[in-house]
């Protein structure tokens, strides 16, 4: 890997190398954007190393996120070109992409009933789904637990695999002439009121035209960051369990599930290759990600209601990764109220599905200086304070 040299200069300095920043610099790099650097003490790690890879932005769907839901739906129909783009780019490295499509099944009455209204929401905003009885949705997916009450089927919640898709990336970022310097960015640089580089855990600096703080729940925190300038990224836990289908069992399931138990959301991801992703708990606990024996516990015990086979199957990995949360809850995407500063982080629980489009806003951002009309709702300026202008 390439080194640094004190004082070195780039036309676009991302910190932080999860899938979000690899997939900027990536995309800028492919836009003409400049010379790109990417900092980052473990680049493609992160929530998204943890992350299932359930591509759903209907099943995901809440009530009042409409524009998000917008953002979304435009992502998810990015994805399958972005995957065959990005196998390319890499070498043929594959995404681990798949079409599957998405069940989210009614296990009572009460839940039943919520599912109704949920698929007449659906209908309302023109979402693809379908409601299926009980007996139908265990047509499709016979190892649902007998009691199932109903479902709905939207065919265009897909899936990826994110581990696979980190390490596509930092193929292709490599093949794009990115330069990725394993360092931290200890202090973000500001002079005449303009963000110009960042000051590296090494003793090194690089300056830069702009620079993309794409640094998840710790983008707030970063050294030298004017106050207001961006609002409190929240961590929050998830954990996740990962099991392996033994090759008489498979396909143990063929689509993605998911449900709630007990009033907390269950989703359960079988991929090709036999694993099985169970996921994901939802703590506002800090900057912990210490995997807990109630977490699994909590995760096995419903999704062996759901589905009662899974507690048979051999329990081969055990984590837990922090989902950056804003404020709304919705992404921050494109040019802060500092000049030189440009932000790609917050998309909570939809950074993997929000990848591809990410990456294309910010790199048209960095490429032209014009945000794209889709990123207009999502600025971090939504946030910014008097303080910080």
């Amino acid at each position: 890997m390439s080194r640094l040299l004190k004082g070195a200069h780039t036309e676009v300095l991302v910190i932080g190398g999860g899938i979000i920043g690899l997939a900027v610099a990536w995309r800028a790099a492919r836009r003409g954007a400049g010379h790109v650097i990417v900092v980052d003490p473990e680049h493609g790690h992160g929530a998204a190393g943890v992350a299932a890879g359930m591509l759903a932005p209907v099943t995901e769907v809440q009530y009042g996120e409409e524009p998000l839901l917008r953002l979304n739906t435009a992502s998810n129909a990015r994805y399958a070109a972005f995957a065959a783009e990005l196998t390319e780019a890499s070498g043929g490295l594959d995404t681990g992409y798949r079409r599957c499509g998405t069940i989210a099944v009614a296990l009572d009455s009460d839940d039943r009933e919520e599912l109704r209204d949920l698929h007449a929401f659906h209908q309302r905003l023109g979402l693809d789904s379908s409601w299926l009885t009980g007996r139908e949705a265990r047509r499709l997916e016979p190892m649902l637990a007998p009691g199932v009450r109903g479902a709905l089927y939207a065919a265009d919640d897909h899936q990826v695999d994110p581990r696979r898709l980190l390490k596509a990336l930092y193929a292709a970022c490599e093949r794009a002439g990115v330069l990725l310097h394993r360092a931290e960015a200890v202090e973000l640089l500001v002079e005449g009121g303009r963000a110009i580089g960042a000051r590296l855990s090494t003793g090194e600096t690089v300056t830069a035209e702009r620079v993309v703080l794409a640094a998840g729940p710790r983008s707030h925190l970063l050294p030298g960051l004017p106050e207001g300038v961006l609002p409190a990224i929240r961590p929050v836990k998830g954990q996740i369990l990962r099991l392996r289908v033994p090759e008489a069992y498979r396909p143990f399931l063929s689509r993605n599930v998911r449900a709630v138990v007990r009033g907390q959301h269950l989703y359960v991801v079988p991929r090709e290759n036999g694993e099985l992703v169970i996921g994901a708990t939802s703590e506002e606990q800090g900057y912990d990600t210490t995997v807990t024996a109630g977490g699994v516990y909590e995760l096995l015990r419903d999704a062996h209601e759901l589905i009662p086979g899974i507690t048979e199957l051999p329990l081969v990995e055990t984590s837990a990764g922090l989902r950056p949360g804003s404020p709304d809850n919705a992404p921050l995407l494109g040019p802060t109220s500092l000049p030189g500063l440009v932000a790609a982080t917050g998309h909570y629980r939809n950074g993997v599905l929000l990848t591809p489009v990410t990456a294309d806003l910010v790199g048209e951002y960095l490429a032209t200086g014009e945000v794209p009309d889709l990123a207009l709702p999502f600025t971090p300026t939504r946030f910014a304070t008097k303080a910080a202008a």
